[in-house]
């Protein structure tokens, strides 16, 4: 056994073997430090998640707090707990790892932002099942919605309403649970979060506290509604959803010259008159194609002019989610202009 310091030889519970002791010390204090002498239940909860993180949580009698420890560490190496004192009732947990090369370090917790299949199920990604199995709580639009989803996948984790009716109350409180270690996770009902959907508040204030923020590829109605359309694709301009009253025709009148491929999401309510607005600022002969339901069942992309695409849903009712993929102005209009 290698030499041991002072602070090592005060508590005969820890073993070492070949390990870095200025680490296992720099560990210590910061454990020692976020656990004063307040009494601790003999609680401990260890996960091996499926990456390279060790989590660590100890609960205090009163259950006023979660003190929670990640680590990073070499896969494959051994991991062991210890428990280094147990004196008045109180109990300390310290982890350590049984190799010299092993690095440790203290982390805080993160969001990440996980897209959810628009349609079918099986366009989830293995990483995003993974990360929803590994993370502290979900934040979800619907939690009705999103259960079936989790339902599917067998996951089992604290869900909690986040949606553009309460973002702008909930947005700080959560940076602080994410501040002080929880791993959280934001899914809308279908999707990448903060595309026409809640996230940009909740990213905006964790960024704004350096809580780090990791959003995972993935699902999003519009990218394969591009593709799709047949219409250029190198360059385009994503629009969302138009105002439903107040400024919709300023924003249509104001991409009239508009270059580039335009995208919008639109209800199926108001597909017809969004398209005849269309029409009328922009001419009938523009290229357009609405697909709708994509990766569903009835998936369906509509292609044509503005006027022969408005003839086929005067005539068929439009249904499903509608994302609408605007040729941009010619140029030759542009040059008149």
């Amino acid at each position: 056994m290698p030499p041991v310091k002072n602070w090592v030889s005060q508590s005969p519970a820890i073993e070492v073997r070949n390990a870095g002791l200025d680490r296992y010390q720099a560990i210590l204090s910061e454990v020692q430090r976020k656990m004063p002498v307040c009494s601790l239940k003999s609680s401990l909860n260890c996960e091996h998640l499926y990456t390279t993180t060790i989590r660590i949580a100890v609960k205090t009698e009163d259950n006023n707090a979660v003190i929670i420890f990640s680590f990073t560490f070499i896969p494959y190496y051994e991991f062991a707990v210890r428990k280094l004192s147990e004196k008045k009732g109180r109990y300390i947990f310290f982890a350590y790892f049984c190799h010299l090369h092993t690095c440790t370090r203290k982390m805080a917790g993160r969001l990440y932002l996980i897209p959810t299949p628009v349609g079918n199920l099986e366009d989830i990604t293995l990483r995003a099942l993974r990360i929803l199995k590994e993370v502290d709580l979900i934040l979800c639009e619907d939690t009705r919605t999103s259960s079936v989803l989790l339902n599917h996948f067998e996951i089992k984790k604290p869900l909690l309403s986040h949606h553009k009716f309460n973002e702008h109350e909930t947005s700080a409180g959560m940076a602080k649970r994410i501040e002080a270690g929880q791993s959280v996770a934001l899914i809308s009902d279908a999707g990448t979060p903060g595309i026409s959907d809640p996230g940009f508040m909740l990213v905006r204030e964790c960024v704004a506290q350096g809580i780090e923020v990791e959003c995972l590829p993935g699902p999003t109605a519009f990218v394969p509604a591009l593709i799709d359309s047949g219409l250029p694709c190198d360059r385009f301009l994503f629009e969302g959803f138009l105002p439903q009253k107040k400024g919709r025709q300023t924003r249509i009148n104001a991409l009239k010259d508009e270059p580039r491929t335009i995208i919008f999401y639109e209800s199926p309510y108001r597909l017809v008159k969004a398209l005849q607005q269309f029409v009328e600022a922009y001419g009938p002969e523009r290229p357009v194609a609405v697909c709708r339901e994509i990766s569903k069942v009835h998936e369906e992309c509509v292609r044509g002019t503005l006027a022969e695409v408005l003839g086929h849903f005067q005539q068929t009712e439009p249904k499903g989610e509608i994302v609408i993929v605007l040729g941009g102005a010619p140029e030759k209009n542009r040059k008149e202009e």
